[in-house]
Order: structure tokens, then C-alpha cells, then sequence
């Protein structure tokens, strides 16, 4: 297939958000609609978008302590936050300002990072800030004063930095067994594979992580994420015994890899009758403090004979996106969605949950990217 006709058969910009998103926010925020004003004043005051935000490109990334190298992840997760915001910024406002900055963010990286390592740890920050910064890159490249040699550095260091970690673990699992990591950490690597398909028009590269999806081997396919379906139709999820802060963290990672897959024309919500949807509902429901069926969970680490109260309620801004695509496109049932996404809104992003990486695993902001009507 010649390269031209595979780039056009990309949905750009195309990743959690495409240019009928940005028209609807604009026009909402333009006419101070609600929830969308609400959510719009959460971003123009957290920090990351602001036009006094300063990046600071590291050469190495490093996320677990190794014994010799001190960790510095918190500064890219922290540029990730603020290039997202930047570029929603500009994408509502029309203020070219906030896209020179936002691209400056993302030139300072391009131009300096050449790896990531740490502990296995290094393979959540390839997945989590891959789709991050891969996502605020999907945004700006309409920009016309990002030059076209400034976006294909950028892609140059998502293709050579993100990608081979993303694909190392998904295929390799840090040579662990195939049930040793969380779903969470599959996930990550999944949506950076996603974002990093999209961004570089490569399908072969998109095409991995749909397939992984479906039958990957690992905990981040979406039977084994969601691995136990009730006759109620709630969905037991895999990080349930183990904590609900991490619980909650899939439920982020498992939208955006859906929303992005949908803004492809792949339904990857509808998939094997809404599966991604019962184990979301799962979620909620004991997170709102309501009981939820559980069976016994066993992997080659651990069992897990019941599901764990740790972190339970944990607030993370992750519901708007599944609300608004089940409840009010689809028309589908799902009660504790709905109150999840109420109790939220409007949601915040990166800042707005603590300074700690746990705020900064989801971009957020769904109140204003997601909110359909």
C-alpha cells in the first residue's frame, strides 16, 4: 500500500478526541453551556495550561529505583500533562499561544530524550506517558507553524523510544510468567501502542494493539481484564482483589484505548456484548460503597479469596468518557456509570488529584472532551 494512501486512511486528529469533539467543545464553551463551561474553568486553571509553564526534557527517563540512578519520572508525566492541556487550550480558545507552547514542550522532548529505563517499572512509564504524550501530539499536528521536520522528530522518538517497550513487554512480559503483571500495566502499553499506530499512520502498529486486545495472552485482553461475567451483567474485573486504586486505573486505560480505537471506526466498546462495559459498571457500583459479586481470584502469584476494600472509593477523573459513549450515544443502561460520572463533574486532569503519579496515570479533562449533550 503506498504510503499516501495509508496516512489518509487515519482518522486525524484521531486519537482520544477528533476535530468534531473540538468543534462541540468550542461551540459549548463559546455560549458558557453547561457541564462544558465547568469543566473548561478546571483546565484554564490547573497549571499545566498555563503559558508559564517551563519543560524540563531529561536525555534518560527513569521510573523504579535501579540502585544507581535517581528516579525523574515525575517530570515527564508532569510535561505530558501540560502539553495535553496546552493543546486543549488551544484547540477551545483559537489563541495560537498556547499552541506554541504546547509544541514547545513537545520539541524539548523530541530533542532530548533518547531512553527510559529504572526497575520493570521503566515499562508503566513507556505505556502510560507514551499514549500521553502521543495524544497531545495527535492534537497539535494540524498547527501549521509546528514544521513538518519538528512533528517527524517527534514521531521519530515515540517510533524508536515508546514503541519497541511497548511491544518488548506486551510480547516478553519482562520475562516474567504470562499472568504475573496487572491488567493495568498491559493496558498502558496497549493505549501507547494505540496512539503511537495512529500518530505515525502505521497500521501495523495500530493493528497489534486491536489485535492484543482481543486475544492477547497477557491480563490486558479484555477477557481477562474483565474475566468473570454475572447474570446480572456486571463483569468482575482483575485488579479487583488487589486494590481499588488500581481497579479504578483500568477502567482510565481501558477507555482511552477504546475511545481512540472508536474515533478509528473500530467498536471496540460493543465488543464481545459490551464487555468493557460490564466490568466498568463492576467498578463503579463497589466504588460507589454498593456490594458487588465476587469470585475467588488465582494467578501464578497470587489468590485472592476476596476483593479488597484498599483505596475504595478512589476518585479518578475516568467515568465521562465511558458515560457519555454507553449512556448517551448508545442509549445503554448502566446506572452506576452514571452516578460515578455525576459524582465527578466536572472532571479535572493532571494537578488536579495530588502531585503523586496516581493523579497524572489519565489525562482527564472528560467533562469538557466527552460530554456529547
Amino acid at each position: 500500500m503506498a504510503p499516501s494512501v495509508m496516512a489518509s486512511s487515519f482518522v486525524h486528529p484521531g486519537a482520544l478526541h477528533t476535530q468534531t469533539d473540538f468543534d462541540r467543545m468550542k461551540t459549548q464553551v463559546a455560549q458558557h453551556a453547561q457541564p462544558w463551561t465547568d469543566g473548561w474553568d478546571v483546565l484554564i486553571k490547573n497549571s499545566h495550561a498555563s503559558l508559564n509553564w517551563t519543560p524540563r526534557p531529561q536525555a534518560m527517563i527513569y521510573r523504579g529505583y535501579d540502585g544507581t540512578h535517581r528516579e525523574n519520572y515525575a517530570v515527564l508525566f508532569n510535561d505530558a500533562a501540560a502539553a495535553y492541556a496546552l493543546a486543549l487550550r488551544w484547540k477551545v480558545s483559537g489563541d495560537d499561544a498556547y499552541a506554541d507552547k504546547a509544541v514547545a514542550i513537545l520539541d524539548a522532548w523530541s530533542k532530548t530524550l533518547t531512553g527510559i529505563d529504572g526497575t520493570s517499572d521503566k515499562f508503566l512509564a513507556s505505556g502510560i506517558y507514551g499514549y500521553q504524550l502521543a495524544n497531545a501530539a495527535e492534537i497539535m499536528r494540524s498547527y501549521k507553524r509546528w514544521p513538518a521536520q519538528d512533528l517527524a522528530r517527534f514521531k521519530t522518538m515515540m517510533l524508536n523510544v515508546f514503541y519497541p517497550m511497548n511491544h518488548e513487554f506486551l510480547v516478553h512480559h519482562n520475562g516474567a510468567k504470562i499472568d504475573h503483571y496487572w491488567a493495568n500495566w498491559d493496558l498502558a502499553n496497549m493505549s501507547s501502542m494505540l496512539a503511537i499506530g495512529i500518530l505515525a499512520d502505521r497500521h501495523d502498529i495500530y493493528d497489534e494493539a486491536v489485535e492484543y486486545f482481543k486475544h492477547g495472552a497477557g491480563n490486558g485482553s479484555i477477557e481477562h481484564v474483565v474475566w468473570k461475567i454475572y447474570p446480572d451483567g456486571l463483569g468482575q474485573t482483575q485488579e479487583s482483589g488487589r486494590d481499588q486504586g488500581h481497579n479504578t486505573l483500568n477502567v482510565a486505560l481501558l477507555g482511552a484505548f477504546c475511545q481512540m480505537a472508536w474515533n478509528q471506526h473500530d467498536d471496540l466498546f460493543g465488543y464481545d456484548e459490551n464487555r468493557a462495559l460490564k466490568g466498568v459498571e463492576y467498578i463503579a457500583k463497589y466504588n460507589l460503597g454498593q456490594d458487588v459479586p465476587y469470585t475467588s481470584y488465582s494467578n501464578s502469584d497470587v489468590t485472592q479469596p476476596t476483593i479488597s476494600s484498599n483505596g475504595r472509593g478512589n476518585t479518578r477523573p475516568v467515568w465521562e468518557l465511558f458515560y457519555n459513549h454507553y449512556v448517551v450515544l448508545k442509549g445503554l443502561d448502566a446506572p452506576y456509570l452514571r452516578t460515578a460520572a455525576e459524582k465527578v463533574r466536572p472532571e479535572g486532569g493532571g494537578g488536579n488529584y495530588g502531585p503523586n503519579s496516581g493523579g497524572f496515570d489519565q489525562l482527564g479533562y472528560g467533562t469538557l472532551t466527552y460530554t456529547l449533550k
